[in-house]
């Protein structure tokens, strides 16, 4: 008699980082003159999960 097979569960999947909600880049506002005029947005990669898009381990 054959042993039944089973099938291994798959890994979960890691959380999203809280920061960055899993993309990896945060924006921020660019200002510019003496009054501070905000002329848009600048994108960089999440300091948090270092552009991972996943949570950091604790």
């Amino acid at each position: 008699m054959a042993a039944p097979k089973t099938t291994p569960s798959p890994e979960p999947k890691p959380a999203p980082c809280p920061v960055c909600k899993g993309s990896g880049e945060v924006s921020r506002t660019v200002q510019v003159g003496r009054k501070r005029r905000t002329v848009g947005r600048q994108t960089g990669f999440c300091l948090n999960c270092l552009g991972s898009g996943e949570a950091p381990a604790d």
